[in-house]
């Protein structure tokens, strides 16, 4: 009897094991949790933010003892099944997040999925679907780095994010047009887990804004509510796009961010440090992360248009404190950068390499002229 228990008890688990070879249902890693009263495969990672729920989802390993109605719940629910369920009116421009978003951009899926409903009753999303949204955020001011708070104003039929100085004011401060207009979660950066960057084009200049909500649900739709009004907005622009097409234009994360040491045009002045970002094709530098404007930008074209990227500094190169050296030769001029560490000028290297090795589309050449004629 011992035996037969023992036997049944590996078969459940070989059947676990198997049914596990899916991905975690929030953010598509490879699983080895599963929710017992929602029948879904998830993560680690994502097994604690369903530990904050326990009146939605109780989660157990699929390492430990099953019993065969355990086993027969999963077996008969599944990640596509709660898909189906929870997912039904998902709407095109709505973010789900991968493994390597941040834990409140997670946390929200979830809870917009399984906790809220959101996708099981159209009326829910009005919130980021309705085209006009207004609110107060906490936005970093430009000068002091306090926090204040300021009325924003989303509207589409403007085709603009407008906030506020005043309460009373009848002109915006900014006026953030949605063609330009990107946000990017940044918890470590602005110091907040709610902590959103928008950027958008000034004069063809990247301007920085800094903000957060104390209620997580309230920024997750903020962000949705930019990416629906983006969407509408491509889909005017490009009328015989696909959604698959505009989606990943919505918004983007940088490639890569981190301090570098950087020399001026004529490669003899001193090295001097410097937070880069890098936005597509534009490696922009502040004298500090939170800064509202560049300091420079500098566009990467094409390996086709003789763009490259070389590890290593010229050897008459001096002032450097680092000793991980990169240059990168455009047709103009060579940029000289150190990083201080090998696996940061490794990173960075991949990083300018990925755009480099990318061709460049029409309206990019007009933003490389735009840079070449720059004073």
């Amino acid at each position: 009897a011992d035996e037969a228990v023992e036997l049944q008890s590996k078969c459940l688990f070989s059947y676990m094991l198997k049914l596990a070879e899916s991905t975690c249902c929030v953010c598509a890693f490879p699983p080895d949790w599963a929710s017992l009263t929602l029948g879904v495969f998830v993560c680690q990672a994502c097994s604690l933010l369903h530990r904050s729920i326990p009146h939605i989802s109780r989660v157990k390993s699929v390492q430990d003892t099953w019993d065969a109605s355990e086993v027969e719940l999963m077996a008969t629910t599944g990640n596509n099944a709660a898909k189906a369920k929870y997912e039904q009116t998902v709407p095109a421009f709505y973010y789900r997040p991968t493994h390597s978003d941040c834990k409140m951009l997670r946390e929200q899926w979830i809870r917009a999925k399984y906790e809220r409903n959101e996708f099981e009753f159209i009326e829910k999303q009005e919130p980021y679907s309705a085209g006009y949204r207004d609110g107060f955020l906490w936005k970093r001011g430009r000068d002091n780095g306090q926090f204040l708070s300021r009325k924003f104003i989303l509207s589409e039929r403007e085709g603009a994010l407008k906030y506020f100085n005043k309460q009373d004011a009848r002109d915006p401060k900014a006026l953030m047009k949605i063609e330009t207009l990107n946000a990017t979660f940044q918890p470590a950066k602005i110091g907040n887990p709610c902590g959103l960057q928008i950027t958008y084009l000034k004069d063809n200049s990247t301007r920085n804004i800094f903000v957060y909500h104390s209620d997580a649900k309230e920024m997750v739709d903020w962000f949705n509510a930019i990416r629906a009004a983006r969407f509408h907005y491509l889909q005017v622009a490009f009328p015989g796009a696909s959604d698959e097409e505009l989606v990943p234009k919505l918004t983007r994360n940088f490639m890569k961010e981190g301090f570098m040491e950087k020399t001026g045009p004529k490669h003899t002045e001193g090295f001097k440090k410097r937070w880069f970002t890098m936005d597509d094709r534009r490696l922009m530098y502040f004298k500090d992360p939170l800064d509202a404007y560049a300091r420079g930008e500098v566009f990467i074209g094409s390996k086709e248009n003789s763009y490259t990227v070389l590890s290593g500094l010229p050897s008459s190169t001096q002032g450097h404190h680092w000793n991980h050296g990169i240059t990168i030769v455009t047709p103009d001029r060579k940029f000289l950068f150190a990083c201080e560490t090998e696996a940061e000028q490794r990173d960075w290297i991949a990083a300018f390499q990925r755009v480099i090795n990318r061709p460049m589309r029409p309206q990019e050449y007009a933003v490389e002229a735009h840079f070449k004629h720059k004073p």
